[in-house]
C-alpha cells in the first residue's frame, strides 16, 4: 500500500457542467445557446451520426432561434492526431465560430474539446497533450461555450476535462486534460441513443461500468500528501460525491446492460443506460480512473486486425469500452487488497443475486467475466489479437499513462502490470 502522507489532503474538488437531461432536451439547444450569446456555432459529428439526420435537425433547430450553425461531419472514430488536426484547420479556415455543438460518442465530443482548444489558444496538439507523450501545457486564454450530445450512452465525455487520441507515430493512446475542456452543458437525449448497434452499446456500456468502478476504488483523496492551490487536479481521488454517483451507476447498470444489448428498442433500459453513463461521467471526470483504462490505451493504440461489430470496417480498431473491459477483471483482483469491502460492494451492486465465492478477491471479476460473455465482449486481449509476445510492449504504453496509474489504490510497476495483461489473454 501506499506511505501515509506526512501532512494528508483534506480537500477534495468537484465540476461538472449544467445539464438537461430527457427526451426531446436535444430539440432546445438553440435556446440554450441564446444564452451564451451565441451567433454562429460549429456541430460537430462523424459521418455515421450525420447519417441519422440528428446533426442536421439539432442545426436547423439552432438556426431557428437566429444563430448561424455549420456542420462538420470528418470526425475519426477513435480520434487521431491527425484526425484531430484535420478538423482543427477546418474550423479555422472556416470560423470565426462563437460555440461548439459535439453530436456523436465520445469520439465527436473529444475532437470538438480539441477544436475549442486549439481554435482560443496557440501552439499545436503535441503542446497540450499529457507528460510524458506531449508537452502537458495548460491553455492560457478562456475557450467557447461547448455543448456537448452524446448520442451512446458509454464514454461520459460531456462530463469530463479529458479529450482522448491515438498518437499514430508513437502508436499509443493518450489524452489532453485540463478543466477547461470540461463542456459547459451537456445535453442528454435518450432517444438519440435508440440506432446504436448492440455491439457498439456492449463497448460503450462496459466503458460506463469501468468509469464507475474504476472511480469507485481509486487511491482515496485524502491518501495524497497536501497540494497548493495551483497544484490541483480534475482527478483528486475517490470521495464521497463521485462515490455516490458510482453506486447509482452500477445501480442502473445491473438493470439495464444486457437489456439494451438485447433490444436495442428498449427504451426502458436505453433511458436507464444513458443516465448511467452521466452519474458515472459525473463519478469519474471528479474522482479519475486507473489500472483498466491505463492498459486499454496501448490495447486500442497497437491494434492489428481486430474489427469489431457495429463499427466501421474500413480499419481495424479496438473501441475504447472494450479495450478498458479486457483487463478490468485481473485489474480488480489485483486492486482488491486495498480495498476489500469497496469491491466486494460494487459486486454486490453489480450483481445483487451472485453469491459470494470463497475467493472473495474474485468475486468481482467473476461478475464481471459473467457481464462480458453475456454481451458478447471478446475473451481477453487475446480474443483481439494479441497473445504473451505482445505483452512488454503494451506494458511499456501502459506505464506512460502516469496520470491514471496515479490514482490506482496500489502502487502499479512494469511487474504489476505485466501480470495483469498476461491473465488477461484468456479470461475465462
Amino acid at each position: 500500500m501506499f506511505t501515509a502522507p506526512s501532512n494528508p489532503e483534506s480537500v477534495f474538488t468537484y465540476g461538472a457542467p449544467a445539464l438537461k437531461f430527457g427526451t426531446g432536451a436535444s430539440a432546445e439547444i438553440g435556446f440554450d445557446l441564446g444564452q451564451y450569446g451565441v451567433r454562429r456555432v460549429l456541430v460537430v459529428t462523424d459521418a455515421r451520426v450525420a447519417a441519422t439526420g440528428s446533426p442536421a435537425r439539432i442545426a436547423e433547430q439552432i438556426a431557428g432561434y437566429g444563430i448561424e450553425a455549420h456542420v462538420y461531419d470528418g470526425v475519426h472514430v477513435e480520434p487521431t492526431d491527425a484526425s484531430l488536426q484535420a478538423a482543427i484547420e477546418h474550423a479555422r479556415a472556416s470560423g470565426p465560430w462563437d460555440a461548439f455543438v459535439a453530436v456523436g460518442g465520445g469520439s465527436a465530443i473529444d475532437t470538438a474539446k480539441a477544436v475549442n482548444l486549439l481554435t482560443t489558444n496557440p501552439g499545436t496538439l503535441m503542446d497540450y497533450i499529457n507528460v510524458p507523450v506531449g508537452g502537458g501545457r495548460a491553455p492560457s486564454e478562456p475557450l467557447k461555450p461547448l455543448v456537448a450530445v452524446p448520442t451512446t450512452t458509454g464514454t461520459g465525455s460531456e462530463s469530463t476535462t479529458i479529450c482522448v487520441l491515438d498518437v499514430l507515430e508513437l502508436k499509443v493512446k493518450t489524452g489532453i486534460s485540463h478543466a477547461r475542456l470540461r463542456p459547459v452543458l451537456a445535453v442528454v437525449d435518450p432517444e438519440l441513443t435508440m440506432t446504436q448497434p448492440a455491439g457498439v452499446t456492449a463497448a460503450a456500456g462496459m466503458d460506463i461500468l469501468c468509469h464507475a468502478l474504476e472511480s469507485y476504488t481509486a487511491r482515496p483523496y485524502t491518501s495524497y500528501e497536501r497540494k497548493k492551490p495551483q497544484e490541483r487536479v480534475p482527478y483528486c481521488g475517490a470521495n464521497p460525491v463521485a462515490d455516490m454517483w458510482a453506486e447509482q451507476a452500477l445501480r442502473l447498470l445491473a438493470r439495464s446492460l444486457r437489456a439494451a444489448v438485447r433490444d436495442g428498442g428498449d427504451a426502458e433500459a436505453r433511458g436507464r443506460m444513458a443516465m448511467a453513463a452521466t452519474f458515472a461521467g459525473l463519478g469519474f471526470g471528479n474522482a479519475g480512473v486507473h489500472i483498466p483504462h491505463a492498459n486499454a490505451y496501448p490495447i486500442a493504440g497497437r491494434v492489428r486486425d481486430f474489427h469489431p461489430d457495429g463499427y466501421p470496417k474500413d480499419e481495424p480498431m479496438v473501441p475504447h469500452g472494450m479495450a478498458v473491459a479486457l483487463s478490468a477483471p485481473e485489474a480488480f483482483r489485483f486492486t482488491f487488497e486495498a480495498d476489500p469491502g469497496r469491491h466486494l460492494r460494487a459486486a454486490e451492486l453489480l450483481a445483487p443475486d451472485a453469491e459470494r465465492p470463497s475467493d472473495l478477491a474474485g468475486h468481482l471479476p467473476s461478475v464481471l467475466r459473467a457481464l462480458m460473455r453475456d454481451i458478447g465482449i471478446p475473451n481477453g486481449i487475446g480474443g483481439v489479437g494479441y497473445g504473451e509476445q505482445d505483452v512488454p510492449a503494451l506494458v511499456e504504453g501502459a506505464m506512460k499513462q502516469q496520470r491514471l496509474l496515479a490514482t490506482a489504490p496500489r502502487p502499479v510497476g512494469e511487474e504489476d502490470v505485466a501480470a495483469i495483461l498476461t491473465r488477461s489473454i484468456a479470461l475465462w
